[in-house]
């Protein structure tokens, strides 16, 4: 629009903010984007891709051993964390050139520098001036640390993957999907982890079979959970390594216990400092997040928000499809409000988890009656390999009309398994077509199409 520099400009290079970007420049819109940092965001940067990289490389350790059982007769070998970190970095190096690359083909203007609200159609970037007609805020989230003596001295997910060397011995603390994954990798490198958990177990707000299931799996992989425990501070002892006093589940571990490092996952906050949202008025909600309404619009109209910036539902995918919505409302003439039902998710522990819909808990507190159908089975792999690990698979159906509402699953490829099934529960599948769908034979993902048997409703 005229008397503008531009029809929009987002502040944050992440996957949302690049997507909406890319999306509104495509339709014609004169589009600017700010990052401090390199473009590409959490995910591509120091998340999804980086984490999932270490835990592909982290497994190799079990397939070597496996691979005993199925005749071969593995060399010695050794691991290099240095060379791994190297070889990630270079990825991550090729993906950020990728994306400044898109968003210059798209014709984005990119401005490097910390951008803040001026009024709601002004951003400032380094003591520079632009004026919009609409401003995206797709600033993610930063990993939140608790107020303890010594918190200075631990390590969250951002600089665990960037080590200079491997560990000996390690303090995962929280049970969220960051610090499984974590617990999992380092574990996997033959690193000795202890995780403190403050709840009852892993996974809170998972399915109760999932952290079950987890839980004992994890355990048998030799990582030591703590459940119902705190660290009350962090100091630096004389040899070196860190000493956390803990709170609760002492009798476990007694007062103390001494790591090498110590990395805190105890939840992420929208990353909203600093931008000058209160000064222009955008509404945020007690943990800082930017309150939009149905079409990710904030307090401020021509202000909107995407992403974890919002906290409602951070996944990657969710944030890009948060951006198409808006750009369909904005710039298509199609006002369009993001779909939140039946979105999958993964967890890269080891083993992963796959889930899509309601946890059998909050299918019961939202429907009454729904049938539970469990299947735990040793995988055809450890049938030679003879490793002690169990797959779990669930299903939860909505007695009345038949409608699977739930899929769980902890165990191998549990996440590429699970996305199929998401389109199935999106599309209303039943329990009957699951049952009259014929399965692949031999592998895991035909026990979904298999089980007949309901548990017994709960006393």
């Amino acid at each position: 629009m005229a008397g503008f520099d531009f029809d929009l400009f987002t502040i944050g290079a992440g996957s949302g903010g690049v997507r909406a970007s890319r999306l509104a420049a495509g339709l014609g819109a004169r589009v600017a984007i700010a990052e401090v940092s390199r473009v590409g965001g959490t995910c591509v940067l120091r998340g999804c891709v980086p984490k999932k990289l270490l835990v592909m490389a982290s497994h190799f350790a079990e397939d070597f051993a496996d691979s005993r059982g199925f005749g071969w007769t593995p060399g010695a070998a050794s691991f290099n964390w240095p060379a791994l970190i190297g070889a990630k970095d270079k990825e991550l190096d090729r993906l950020n050139g990728v994306y400044l690359r898109l968003l210059k083909d798209s014709g984005v203007t990119l401005v490097e520098g910390k951008a803040r609200l001026v009024d709601a159609h002004t951003v400032e970037v380094a003591g520079h001036r632009y004026t919009a007609e609409r401003i995206l805020l797709a600033t993610g989230g930063w990993p939140h640390l608790p107020s303890i003596p010594g918190i200075e001295l631990a390590l969250t997910s951002n600089e665990a993957l960037d080590l200079a060397r491997l560990p000996r011995r390690l303090a995962v603390v929280g049970g969220g999907y960051i610090a499984v994954e974590f617990a999992g990798i380092f574990n996997a490198l033959g690193v000795e982890v202890v995780q403190m958990v403050r709840g009852d177990s892993l996974l809170r707000g998972f399915d109760q079979d999932i952290r079950a299931t987890l839980a004992e799996e994890m355990g048998k992989k030799g990582i030591r959970l703590l459940c119902g425990t705190q660290v009350r501070s962090i100091a630096r002892v004389a040899d070196g390594s860190l000493s956390l006093r803990l709170a609760g589940g002492l009798e476990t571990v007694g007062e103390a216990v001494e790591v090498d490092d110590v990395l805190y996952a105890t939840g992420r906050r929208p990353n909203t400092a600093g931008l000058g949202l209160a000064e222009v008025g955008v509404r945020l909600n007690d943990a800082g997040a930017v309150v939009v309404d149905d079409y990710s619009q904030s307090s401020v109209p021509g202000i909107y928000a995407v992403g974890d910036v919002t906290d409602r539902v951070n996944l990657t995918p969710v944030a890009i499809a948060e951006a198409r919505c808006l750009v369909d409302t904005l710039f298509n003439g199609r006002p369009t409000a993001p779909d939140y039902d039946f979105i999958p998710s993964a967890v890269f522990s080891q083993p992963p988890v796959g889930t899509v819909g309601l946890s059998e808990d909050k299918a019961r507190r939202q429907f009454g009656e729904v049938d539970i159908y469990v299947s735990r089975f040793r995988a055809m792999r450890h049938t030679l390999s003879g490793r002690d690990e169990r797959t779990m698979m669930k299903l939860v159906v909505k007695r009345d009309d038949q409608r699977v509402v739930g899929c769980h699953m902890v165990g191998a490829d549990a996440p590429e398994i699970v996305q199929g099934l998401a389109i199935a529960l999106k599309a209303g599948a039943t329990k009957a077509h699951f049952d009259a769908t014929i399965g692949i034979h031999p592998t895991a993902a035909e026990e979904f199409v298999t089980m007949r048997e309901r548990l017994a409703d709960p006393a």
